[in-house]
């Protein structure tokens, strides 16, 4: 930790230029780091957010500030934002027209790849549904959230994880069928429908509103706890607004923040080599 003149024990006309000779040391290590790019070589990153903008803000979030850090000043990552009507995907989603849904998302990245994004987000879980048929209308890649997850499950060294998401995340599998094709990790899902409905209800109707109710946080600690019952050696929070009520803390296998991992997938296709800036949760 670098300290501050809160933390340093000395006089108070001691305080100011101890602080600033570390504040300026921080600085330096972080600029001039050989392995960081020049920020003009940044990636630009395309951003499609609004389901729902409370977990866009998140991505947004762990990327400046992680970016901000990694080079000790108030340098930004070259991103744009595509902001959906997420009422509109609701009602899609509510008639099954799945078509339609891929049909925005493909003209959404399009339109970030012609104002120069060289990769694109899907800013939650659910819209991976139609990862298939929006990349095969693209020239550049579409960061799959599946592979961000799959990759922390592997290096954790587990076989077999919990998904808990929307009711087409959980019950479609095209998060689970991912992770078991590309990593050979086995999922498991909430054991009943009506469990599943209700999951579904508490982040369209609460969280992706806004809504925060304790009663709710209780009852997906409950089905959290029932998956590791049934044997899940950790969790994954597959949809991008439950790490907004459960944090890894709250939960005792590891939990896997997939708007975290996705974020730090992204940062890492931003600055072009992997490992070297770590997203870390906001305290």
């Amino acid at each position: 930790m670098i300290p501050t003149s809160a933390t340093i024990s000395v006089g108070m006309h001691m305080r100011t230029p101890l602080f600033c000779f570390f504040f300026w040391a921080s600085q330096l290590l972080y600029v001039q780091s050989p392995q960081l790019p020049p920020a003009s070589n940044m990636k630009m990153l395309g951003l499609i957010g609004g389901t729902s903008w409370y977990s866009t803000m998140e991505y947004y979030s762990y990327l400046n500030r992680t970016l901000n850090d990694a080079y000790g000043n108030s340098t930004n990552p070259p991103l744009i934002l595509y902001n959906l009507n997420q009422q509109r995907i609701h009602d899609l989603q509510a008639i099954n027209d799945w078509e339609a849904i891929a049909a925005l998302y493909t003209e959404a990245a399009k339109r970030l790849r012609a104002g120069g994004a060289d990769g694109i987000v899907f800013c939650a879980n659910t819209p991976h549904k139609v990862y298939a048929q929006v990349a095969r209308n693209l020239s550049i890649p579409i960061l799959h959230i599946a592979d961000a997850t799959g990759v922390a499950i592997k290096k954790a060294g587990l076989k077999k994880v919990g998904i808990i998401g929307t009711l087409y995340t959980m019950q479609d599998g095209f998060i689970g069928d991912w992770l078991k094709e590309h990593y050979g990790i086995e999922t498991i899902v909430p054991s009943s429908a009506e469990k599943q409905r209700e999951l579904h209800r508490i982040i369209q109707q609460e969280l992706q509103m806004g809504i925060f109710k304790p009663a709710s946080r209780t009852y997906v600690l409950q089905q959290i706890e029932e998956l590791r019952k049934r044997g899940a050696e950790g969790i994954v929070l597959a949809c991008t607004e439950f790490p907004l009520i459960v944090k890894p803390e709250d939960v005792s296998v590891p939990v896997f923040d997939t708007t975290l991992l996705h974020s730090q997938m992204a940062v890492d296709f931003i600055i072009g080599t992997p490992g070297i800036v770590q997203v870390r949760r906001a305290r």
